[in-house]
Order: structure tokens, then sequence, then C-alpha cells
């Protein structure tokens, strides 16, 4: 049978079938290593062909079909390179917050820049926005025309309120969409205001370090009502960068890329040559000097990975 990964809890997976029935399955074990870097050779999204072992009452995968994109970061585990958070989407949303917890640049456009990377279009959603004082809506507005200068599409909502729901809702029938963040922004709350009946556990953010804390323990990929599906997805501290070449960093910062043409060299770094664009409109003030520190951050990490290619 073929199937969609719908969970993933570390040696089983949750598989749906197109008739929406669930299997309980685990993968064959030659399949479990062979080929894989990341630390999980399943995610959820992906399509599979598995059997069932009526005996054990079990799915064994046996094979895993070409995946059409995905979102990766850099692992905490050292033994593996990365780990894969889900796998064929139509869109991921990243959901942030200025406050409650804030959300840095660096996060937005590192991840903006993997999926650029890896072609998963990204829509940013900037969440409790009635927290939000006189400063953080300035901020809020700030960012918005920031990134829908560069063509993002971006929303701000408040589950508290229910600004804004309807408009990301409609984004959502007929595709599949990853739900990321990092911890407290309000991803479970966001869901359950979108498709009620999932009920969803939610927390509140710790006082003391302004925080979330983790209600979602695996990424989990639930059917819509209105026609599609979300994938959960346990909130992410950071965002290292995987299998990226320091060359091709540029072209997937959208507003570096556009400008490329107007540099003197054409395999511009950026950084220190003569004649850049990049820099030029930074001196200007037609570009953000807080994007052009995630650009170096992100060459930094990548030079500390490897020599430059």
């Amino acid at each position: 049978m073929k199937g969609r990964v719908i969970k993933s809890t570390g040696s089983w997976y949750k598989v749906q079938n197109q008739d929406l029935e669930v299997f309980d399955c685990r993968v064959r074990g030659k399949f479990r290593t062979k080929g894989i870097k990341t630390t999980n050779p399943l995610s959820v999204g992906d399509w599979v062909e598995f059997d069932f072992d009526s005996e054990h009452n079990a799915g064994i995968i046996h094979k895993l079909y070409e995946r059409e994109n995905y979102v990766i970061r850099k692992s905490v585990n050292l033994s593996k390179q990365a780990h894969i958070i889900a796998a064929n989407l139509d869109q991921s949303l990243l959901i942030v917050t200025l406050v409650e917890p804030p959300t840095s640049h660096g996060f937005i456009d590192r991840f903006l820049v993997s999926s650029e990377a890896y072609g998963v279009p990204v829509i940013l959603v900037f969440n409790k926005t009635d927290l939000y004082d006189e400063s953080a809506l300035d901020e809020l507005e700030f960012r918005m025309l920031m990134y829908r200068s560069m063509g993002y599409k971006c929303f701000s909502t408040s589950v508290e309120d229910g600004s804004g729901i309807e408009d990301l809702k409609a984004e959502l029938k007929d595709k599949t969409t990853l739900f990321s963040g990092h911890s407290g922004v309000g991803k479970s709350s966001m869901i359950n205001a979108i498709q009620p009946g999932l009920g969803l556990k939610t927390k509140e953010i710790s006082v003391s370090h302004s925080m979330g804390q983790h209600t979602t323990t695996f990424a989990e990929l639930f059917n819509l009502e209105i026609g599609g599906s979300l994938i959960d997805t346990p909130g992410i501290k950071g965002f290292g960068m995987v299998d990226m070449h320091l060359e091709d960093v540029p072209n997937y910062f959208r507003d570096f890329f556009k400008l490329l043409p107007d540099c003197k060299f054409h395999n511009c770094k950026h950084i220190n040559e003569p004649g850049c664009a990049v820099l030029e409109a930074i001196e200007n003030n037609r570009l953000s000097p807080t994007r052009y520190q995630s650009y170096l951050s992100i060459i930094e990490e990548l030079q500390e990975q490897g020599p430059y290619r």
C-alpha cells in the first residue's frame, strides 16, 4: 500500500493510506540506515510503500518515494548531520512574535534562506498583535513592509481577538502546510482557532524567561475540514544551515539577489569587494542592516563547517 507518514515517534510511524485509514508502522531494518544522513530516516509528509503484517498487527515500510521538497535544519545530535522537519509541502507558515517571546531577525532570515534553498514557499505570520504597544506596532509595520517588498506573504494575527485568522485560514485550503516557529509563539492556539475540534494542548509563557514551553513533542499531520492538511511541529530554538554552498547563499536572500547584476564582480560575496551593490545599498539605507547581519552570520557558520567552495 501507498501512504503518507502523519506522525513520527522515533522508531514507529503512523501512516495514512489514500482511504484515510491509519496504520502503526516501522521501517525494515536495512532501510533504516541505508544512505540516510539525517537523524530521522522518515519525516512527516513522506510518501511511502508499506505492507501490513496481520500477525503482528503492524505495517512494515519498505520504500520511500522521492521527496518534492522538505524543511531541514542542523541537528543538535552530533552523530548525524541534520533533522528533516517535514517533507512534500505546498508551503510553510513561520509564526513569529515581537513580544512574549520575541523572535529575532536572524531566526526569521535563516528559516527563509533554508526554505528558499529547498524549494518551500514561506508565509510569515506575526502573531499576538493584541499584546503589541506602539513601539511593537511600528516594528511590525517595518518588518511586514520589508518582507513584503521581497515577495513574501505576511499576515498579522491575534488568536485572542480573532483578527487575521479567517484571512490566514483561506491560505491553507487544499494545501499541505507546515506550522513552525519558536515555542510560545501560539502555534497550538492558532491551530485550535483554525480547526477547534483538534483540541491541541497549550501552555502559558514562562514569566521568568519570557520563553515558551514545549506542548508538541512530535511532528504530526492533521487533515483540515476546509481541505488540505497542516503539520504541527515542536517549537525550535535555533536554525542551523545544512548542505549549503557559501557561493549560493546570496541567491537565497531575495533582496540581495536582485542587486547582484549591479555588483562589479559577478561572483561578489558582498563582504568587502569593491563596487558591491549590496554594501552600497546598506550604506544608503536601501537595505536593512539586520538582514545583512543575518547574512554574515550564515556565512560565518558555513565557513566554520568547511572551506569556501
